[in-house]
This record gives C-alpha cells, sequence and structure tokens, in this order.
C-alpha cells in the first residue's frame, strides 16, 4: 500500500540541492587532490590514493555496522542513509578541501607555514567542516522531515555523514603519507583508523542532537537553540582534538596528545551509554503509543511486544520473512506518528504526521491478515 506523499514538493527541492551539492562537491574534491598533482607531474599520487582508498573503504564499509545496530526499532530507508554517505563523502569534503586550503595559504602568507597550518587546522577546519557536515544532517532533517523522528535519528543520520567524510579524508591522509614512506603510513593508519576513528561521528553527532532536540521539543525558542548549540559543541570537540595534535607536532613530543586519550575514550563511552539510553527510550515510547491498538484490538499485546522489543525486526524477519519485518515497521511508524501528532497538538503545531496514521493502522491491518494466514 503506497502512502498518501504531502511533501512530495519538498523532497524533489530537497534532492535537487542534494545532486547539485554532491556535483559540485565532486569536482571541487578531484581537482584539489587529483587534477592539481596530477597536472603537475605528480602521477605517482593515482598510485597513493589507491592505496589509501583500499586502506580507508573496508573500515568505513565496517564502522557503518554500529549505527545500524543501534537503527533497530524504526530503520532509517536506505537512501536516506546512502545520501548522508555520499554527502559527507564527496559535498562536506569537496567544499571544506577548498576553503581549509584557503584559509591554509593565506594563514602561511600572512604568518608563515607552521601557524597557516594550525590556523587551518584549529580554527578553519572545525568550523568549516561541521557546518558542511552539519549541512547534510540539516537536509535530512528539513527535506525529509518524517523520516526524522528524534534524538536517535539525528545521531544515526549525523554518524553516516560523519563516516562518509573520515572515510574520504582517511583516503586523503593515508594516500599523503604512503607519499612520505611505510613508517608514516604506519603511525597515520594507527592513528585515524584504530586509535581515533571514531572522532568525525562524535563531533557532527552533537549536530544531530541539537536537530533532534528541536524536532522533539514543545519549546519553540528551542528549536532554534539547540541546533545551534548543537553546532558549537561539534566545534569545540573537533578543535580540543585537532588543538591538542596540533600541540604534540608543534612541541615535537606525543605528551600532549597522549595525555588527551584517556579524556577521549571516557567521552566516547559516555556517549555510547548515552545512545543505548536514546534508543532504548524509543523502544518505550513504541510501547506506549501502540497501547491503545490493543484495546482497538488492531494489535494484540504479545505482538506490541515484538514491535517494542530491541531486535524485534530481526526476530520478525526470521519468523516471518520480508513481510515480518513490513508488519514490525509500519507499527513502529504507526507508534512514532502518533508521538508526533500528540506533540504537535500539546504544543498547538501542525505536523505531516497526523497524514500517515489512518494509512498506516490499514496498512498494518493488511499485513497482519496476511501473517496469520501464513
Amino acid at each position: 500500500m503506497k502512502l498518501p506523499d504531502p511533501e512530495r514538493t519538498r523532497r524533489h527541492v530537497g534532492a535537487l540541492l542534494f545532486l547539485t551539492g554532491i556535483f559540485v562537491g565532486g569536482v571541487l574534491l578531484v581537482t584539489t587532490f587529483v587534477g592539481g598533482p596530477v597536472l603537475s607531474g605528480r602521477i605517482d599520487i593515482l598510485g597513493f590514493m589507491c592505496l589509501g582508498a583500499f586502506l580507508a573503504l573496508p573500515a568505513g564499509t565496517m564502522y557503518l555496522t554500529v549505527p545500524r545496530l543501534l537503527d533497530r526499532y524504526d530503520p532509517e530507508p536506505w537512501y536516506a542513509l546512502v545520501g548522508c554517505i555520499l554527502w559527507g563523502g564527496i559535498a562536506a569534503c569537496g567544499f571544506s578541501a577548498v576553503i581549509n586550503s584557503s584559509v591554509a595559504a593565506i594563514g602561511t602568507a600572512s604568518l608563515g607555514s607552521g601557524s597557516g597550518e594550525a590556523l587551518a587546522a584549529v580554527v578553519s577546519a572545525p568550523l568549516v567542516e561541521e557546518f558542511w557536515k552539519g549541512v547534510g544532517v540539516l537536509g535530512v532533517f528539513y527535506f525529509l522531515r518524517r523520516e526524522f523522528d528524534g534524538v536517535v535519528d539525528g545521531i544515526i543520520y549525523a554518524t553516516f555523514v560523519a563516516l562518509g567524510f573520515a572515510t574520504i579524508e582517511n583516503v586523503i591522509y593515508y594516500a599523503r603519507a604512503a607519499s612520505g614512506g611505510g613508517g608514516t603510513l604506519a603511525v597515520t593508519f594507527i592513528l585515524r583508523g584504530i586509535i581515533a576513528p571514531w572522532g568525525h561521528p562524535v563531533y557532527t553527532s552533537m549536530i544531530g542532537i541539537g536537530l533532534g532536540v528541536a524536532r522533539e521539543t514543545r519549546t519553540p525558542i528551542m528549536r532554534v537553540v539547540a541546533p545551534a548549540l548543537g553546532y558549537l559543541g561539534a566545534v569545540l570537540l573537533h578543535a580540543i582534538w585537532n588543538g591538542s595534535a596540533t600541540l604534540a607536532d608543534a612541541s615535537g613530543s606525543g605528551a600532549i596528545f597522549f595525555l588527551m586519550l584517556p579524556v577521549w575514550f571516557v567521552f566516547v563511552a559516555i556517549f555510547l551509554v548515552l545512545i543505548i539510553v536514546l534508543v532504548r527510550r524509543r523502544g518505550l515510547i513504541i510501547k506506549e503509543f501502540l497501547e491503545d491498538e490493543i484495546a482497538l484490538n488492531n494489535l494484540s499485546r504479545e505482538e506490541v511486544r515484538l514491535v517494542a522489543s530491541a531486535f524485534g525486526l530481526l526476530k520478525a524477519r526470521l519468523k516471518y520473512g520480508p513481510r515480518g519485518a513490513q508488519f514490525v515497521r509500519a507499527a513502529a511508524r504507526l507508534a512514532l506518528s502518533k508521538w508526533h501528532t500528540a506533540r504537535a497538538m500539546h504544543g498547538g503545531t501542525k505536523t505531516v504526521s497526523m497524514d500517515f496514521i489512518v494509512p498506516l493502522r490499514n496498512q498494518l491491518a493488511q499485513l497482519r491478515v496476511a501473517l496469520q494466514r501464513a
């Protein structure tokens, strides 16, 4: 059953802007890191880039399994997740590369080589990279609004954008390190691929949390303040990490950097616990807003338990196949649509979620009959 799409025009505009950003960012990315060096006679850069891709792409793919495991109750649509990866890896990388390179060049001309690079790393990179990655998350928030339910979705979309960005950035860093010798490449790979692979996802997740709060809040001012604070938090964390690395390079000692590592690991651990708590909260929300479906005989209590359980989607898929997964997704989407509608009514605002409640109930009824027959 095809559900109505009251935001069709908005989605089409978003798709057009997305494709434009991908095209322009891709041209900037290739021109900066491949076209320029090749035209200057550095043909070997192509081989180094292939080596960098060989090291970075498998690891990036593996890291994507973490946000997918967290996204169990109401999995986000594949096209939105793929779009986030592409935006982070192509558009955000391309725009950020040009701006950061320009800042480094201007800073070097004005302040000297070391100062220019430090300015780009500690000031420009946090501000610019988090802005362009945040644009990708904001695009989902605005143009795919009904797929963006709250804080958990904000973290998931932000993580996909950030992992796309980090993967392509790692390709570039590994290629540069390879041109400097095997020892340099090994150190770079250990630092970026093993010790701190979750840097960008943690930074950009602050923006996702801010937009998630804006989606959930009933307070109008928080819809503006929360995303702004999320962006500032992302920039601050990014600047602290880059700043510690820059100070370590400038001093010739890794003491500052290695002193930061325990603090960083503690922060990441706290962040992961927060995500688990938020995911659990989503399960409780789904259970609460499906309770009246039991009274209406639209669902049984056992079915609600299945939908609200952490591995309900997997259980339904194993037991009933694709229709079982569709059933769980439709029930979860119904619960979240009712949740959004209740919050909108309480806050005196409008939401497209109300338009999906009846169609989702009809879809759920059809799937339920099909499963019972099976």
